[in-house]
């Protein structure tokens, strides 16, 4: 009886946490399209200003060197068309992926800035929402499961093989 009652409350507990995916998740997202705005204003300037001279933004890019600071400032540039290349891409994956979609491709939700801003700034609440409900039964499920099929392997059977009669 307190072995079920321990395995229903992880259950409530991780069916809580799975609840708040939806609601987390598009809260990165906008953090995410915000970053990429403010991206784009950079990367844009730079290939206005390189379109400009009569040059590719990877020629301009070139064109950076003879002292330190220009050396520095290429590298610096470079990192953040990079970055802007990959939010973009993680962006295009998520913006149009709905909740359920969005678990499925939430290997584009890595990126640490983000993440922790978004975590930072995050508040729990209660879902109300079809999604929210459907992330924690699922939460549930794979809670109550797995802490279940866990106990089952690591703890000994209570069965004992009696004693055959002689």
């Amino acid at each position: 009886m307190v072995l079920r009652a321990f395995l229903v409350s992880f259950g409530i507990v991780s069916g809580a946490g799975f609840s708040q995916f939806p609601e987390f998740s598009q809260q990165y997202l906008q953090r995410l399209g915000g970053a990429v705005d403010e991206l784009s204003t950079v990367v844009s300037d730079f290939d206005r200003s390189a379109a400009t001279f009569g040059m590719t933004r990877h020629q301009a890019l070139e064109e950076m060197n003879g002292s330190p600071f220009l050396q520095r400032r290429q590298a610096d540039l470079r990192r953040t068309i990079s970055r802007y290349e990959e939010l973009s891409e993680a962006y295009i994956a998520l913006r149009y992926a709905g909740p359920f979609t969005r678990f499925y491709e939430v290997q584009h939700m890595g990126d640490p800035e983000i993440l922790s801003g978004t975590w930072q700034d995050y508040r729990p609440a209660v879902p109300l929402t079809f999604e929210g409900g459907m992330f924690s039964l699922f939460g549930f499920l794979v809670g109550y499961g797995s802490l279940s099929a866990l106990i089952k392997i690591v703890r000994p059977s209570r069965r004992r093989n009696k004693p055959t009669a002689a």
